[in-house]
């Protein structure tokens, strides 16, 4: 055996040398651990294997120098063992183990940071940009939710229990969530009125078109309705406040041809603030949860934790005061610790409002639109009645700017 290779011995199930009781393997530096009876061919061939000054020592690994290679030199060990017949299969699985597992969670690790750090961009992009380009953004993800939303409503899970809506109300729906957002940006944030005409049409395609419509199909598509459509529309009327923000540095800095001091409105402002906030929550909560999560949440969401929500609101307010002092807005430090924390329960409410509905239905995932983060409602479920709230403490609660 070379001298720079792994160390393992034979030892005695009693300790001591010269008994003829069945001797047992120890690895004791590994991520696992096995001690199983050896025949008398296996015990002399791995005592052949052995310096026969250690064959009356557990076996053992003395390299220390990494992690990494006590792993390597484990896996060795079981794959020799392995080999010779010692353990059989479950020593060739365990020798595998490792390489099986790391690989898949470092690839799929790096797929979501990649999608998510594209999404990241191309959100900021499109927030800076406003308008119609916001608006028709927007457009696309009330459809897109509505798909997944009735993909829940017709999943196994729910429709055991349910008739579904048909076909035609389903497409209908998903439709007037479009409409529902263009008509927002159209009227200038009037879309109470727009809700009621859409759930009209929805409901009267549902009464003729089902021979006997059941009140399931009726409160989903409206339901469908209101989650896909009408609450993601706030988030047009919060980008359409067109109050000028306080000028800060940051602001000054804004090139004129990009539309100078007067493209930074008190909407664009609170957009940029709420979605920083959501984000920030999301990622405080899953590295606090992940660190030091010990007591459930809820039982809906076994994976949320106290520790993760506390982390993940004292993120959110953390970057709300950073907002505040980057845009000189809000104009009190206390509205903007106010402010991240409703984004914090609001995002943390929609969350598990999805988590509710992705269990009825037995589902993992909305969709597999987005690689590494699954449907679209996986994503953005944080965002949904986020807007929402922003928008009316901004409408009603804080009086400033003439809001």
């Amino acid at each position: 055996m070379l001298q720079h290779g792994p160390r393992f011995t034979i030892s005695s199930s009693q300790g001591r040398p010269g008994r003829t009781a069945a001797p047992h393997l120890y690895c004791s530096a590994a991520a696992w651990g096995v001690r199983r009876p050896l025949s008398s061919q296996q015990t002399r061939l791995l005592s052949r294997l052995c310096p026969p000054v250690l064959r009356d020592q557990p076996i053992c690994f003395t390299s220390t120098s990494s992690r990494q290679r006590k792993l390597r030199n484990s896996r060795l060990v079981l794959a020799i063992a392995a080999n010779s017949g010692t353990l059989g299969a479950a020593a060739k699985d365990a020798a595998k183990l490792p390489t099986q597992t790391s690989q898949p969670a470092l690839s799929k690790l790096a797929l979501r940071a990649t999608a998510g750090s594209v999404l990241g961009i191309l959100g900021a992009a499109i927030i800076l940009a406003g308008g119609w380009t916001f608006t028709l953004v927007i457009c696309l993800v009330t459809y897109q939710a509505s798909q997944e939303f009735f993909g829940f409503v017709t999943s196994q899970g729910i429709s055991a229990g349910m008739d579904p809506p048909p076909p035609a109300v389903s497409a209908l729906t998903s439709l007037m969530c479009i409409a529902l957002t263009l008509w927002t940006h159209v009227s200038l944030g009037k879309s109470t009125a727009a809700l009621a005409v859409s759930s009209f049409i929805v409901l009267s395609l549902q009464l003729f078109a089902t021979e006997k419509p059941r009140f399931a199909q009726l409160a989903s598509s409206v339901f469908g309705l209101f989650y896909c459509g009408y609450l993601p529309s706030f988030w047009v009327k919060l980008r359409l406040l067109a109050a000028p923000a306080i000028s800060s540095t940051a602001v000054h800095q804004w090139p004129v041809m990009l539309g100078g001091l007067t493209h930074w409105t008190v909407g664009l402002v609170a957009t940029i603030m709420a979605v920083a906030c959501v984000i920030a929550a999301d990622t405080g909560a899953y590295i606090c949860g992940s660190l030091m999560g010990r007591t459930q949440l809820i039982s809906l969401s076994p994976k949320k934790t106290v520790e993760g929500a506390v982390g993940g609101a004292l993120c959110s307010i953390s970057t709300a005061l950073f907002c505040q002092r980057l845009f000189a807005w809000p104009a009190s430090p206390w509205v903007a610790i106010a402010l991240g924390t409703v984004v914090f329960f609001a995002s943390l409410f929609g969350d598990l409002i999805e988590s509710v509905m992705k269990r009825d239905a037995g589902l993992k995932d909305a969709s597999d639109l987005i690689p590494g983060h699954g449907g679209l409602l996986d994503r953005f479920d944080s965002y949904i009645f986020t807007g929402a709230i922003m928008y009316f403490i901004l409408k009603f609660i804080v009086p400033m700017f003439g809001l």
